[in-house]
């Protein structure tokens, strides 16, 4: 059965300006919460969901899922309000955040296509990551394990979602084992790159080059020749972070 994912939009001309006129709203007032109160960090995390009132509108059975359909919209949403918290001394960069989330609501997330949808996947996959290990560098392992592997199940099922995939469940909760798999081994030496964790760049890769060879396969365009470039491509950079990786600075 199809998932629950129809978004509902207002009519076009004055309903629909109006409405957009809001959304972008959001990332404004996330700018102005968190530079001008004492408690910006929670009042904005208390925005976020409150833009989702929508998602309890509904009749109790259907939250479970009105919420897995939302909870990409939220992780990036957070993960925004991460990055312009970490930024609390420059305001030129927390700017920046606000117009990358107002382009998020406003050109992205609407998207229903099979392209769209796989790159709402691909964004809320590392601005979820990203955040998580720029927030949580050195919290308890078994913390970074679990959320490490709910980002990557709830990317990876808005990704096969929307190819009507019969098994999107199972697939995403392998994505999420090996991500959190991975997550415990490289938490014992938790590197950095600028601020791109050693996981985060890992399972970006290997997640965007399994996306392209399962696109390819879907539409039958998935050549030999196709799959051993991708899967030299991602080898050759595996091997390279692996090799040249300074593994005595390490995070425990």
């Amino acid at each position: 059965m199809k998932p629950l994912i129809t978004k509902i939009l207002p009519a076009r001309g004055f309903s629909q300006l109006a409405h957009m006129s809001l959304v972008a709203l959001l990332p404004l007032l996330l700018f102005v919460v968190l530079r001008s109160s004492y408690l910006g960090l929670p009042l904005a995390l208390a925005l976020i969901l409150l833009s989702k009132w929508r998602m309890f509108a509904m009749r109790p059975r259907f939250w479970p899922a009105i919420i897995r359909a939302n909870s990409l919209d939220i992780m990036v949403g957070v993960s925004v309000v991460a990055f312009m918290h970490s930024a609390s001394d420059q305001p030129f960069i927390q700017f920046i955040w606000v117009i990358a989330y107002a382009a998020w609501l406003l050109l992205l997330k609407p998207g229903t296509g099979i392209f769209l949808v796989s790159a709402q996947a691909f964004v809320g996959q590392l601005a979820g990551l990203v955040s998580l290990y720029l927030v949580w560098a050195d919290g308890p392992l078994y913390g970074l394990v679990i959320s490490t592997a709910l980002v990557c199940y709830i990317s990876a099922r808005h990704f096969f979602d929307s190819f009507d995939e019969p098994y999107s469940k199972m697939l995403a909760y392998l994505w999420a084992y090996f991500g959190g798999a991975l997550a415990w081994v490289l938490g014992h030496w938790l590197l950095f790159y600028a601020f791109i964790s050693q996981p985060t760049l890992i399972l970006t890769i290997v997640g965007y080059g399994l996306a392209v060879l399962y696109y390819f396969d879907h539409y039958d365009k998935l050549t030999v020749i196709l799959r051993r470039q991708m899967i030299a491509v991602m080898l050759v950079v595996l091997i390279f972070i692996i090799v040249f990786a300074d593994w005595r600075d390490k995070v425990v």
